[in-house]
């Protein structure tokens, strides 16, 4: 072989170990980040958890050097909040409760806190399915002819469906890569298309900008759902 060949086929061998290194880089990568992010995430909360009252009430028991335990403290921590609940649903009047809230929502800066988050935390957490994410739906947003996924919390009800001849339907439209904040829609029943993907999956999809994309729906043999027709009145000419 001459000396061009050698360094031609090096440089192949090269090119290719190169590529391989990478290929085998990327799937460690995305192998061991997930994992390895999800037990950084569940040691940081149990972590947290047990030094937020543990310590503090064997402090002001007395308790110079308590010692330190894993899981005991977010044990505790899990006991307190569920006699918490317990204490606040059964034994404290409605009243005192709606008082206790409505002070701290009179206050400037900690009752828009307050706010959000006992509004974030009630959607989360509250058992009326009306008032959750329950579908995965296709809307035409922000134009007619682009598409958005969008998820329903429900019938609109009240003064929004009084002024609009349609039944509409609430959508949030997520954002990426923040699936947190979004757009909040009102749109006629006979626009969304609904999608046959879960909630989570959908999650998904947004945050990663359509790089996780759901397994496809083909080995169910569910076919997909035709378009639907709208009409609009055509505005008269004269």
């Amino acid at each position: 072989m001459t000396k061009n060949e050698h360094r031609s086929l090096a440089r192949r061998w090269g090119s290719a170990v190169q590529g391989a290194l990478r290929r085998y880089f990327v799937a460690g990568i995305l192998f061991f980040a997930p994992i390895g992010i999800t037990l950084w995430a569940i040691f940081w909360i149990i972590g947290y958890l047990d030094r937020l009252l543990l310590p503090r009430v064997l402090g002001w028991l007395g308790v110079a050097d308590p010692p330190t335990l894993p899981l005991v403290g977010a044990l505790f921590t899990g006991l307190v909040i569920l006699l918490m609940g317990v204490i606040a649903r059964h034994m404290l009047p409605f009243g005192i409760t709606r008082r206790w809230g409505k002070i701290l929502d009179d206050i400037p800066v900690a009752g828009s806190i307050y706010g959000a988050v006992r509004q974030l935390f009630e959607a989360i957490f509250q058992s009326d399915a009306n008032s959750r994410f329950n579908r995965v739906v296709l809307i035409e947003y922000p134009r007619r002819g682009l598409y958005a996924l969008a998820f329903t919390t429900g019938e609109a009800r009240g003064i929004v469906q009084e002024v609009t001849p349609q039944k509409m339907i609430n959508c949030f439209v997520p954002t990426t890569p923040n699936p947190t904040s979004g757009f909040y829609l009102l749109v006629p029943e006979t626009e969304v298309q609904d999608v046959e993907i879960t909630v989570e999956e959908a999650f998904k999809l947004v945050m990663s900008a359509g790089l996780v994309a759901p397994e496809d729906a083909a080995a169910g043999a569910v076919a997909p759902a035709a378009p639907v027709a709208v009409h609009r009145p055509v505005p008269d000419s004269s």
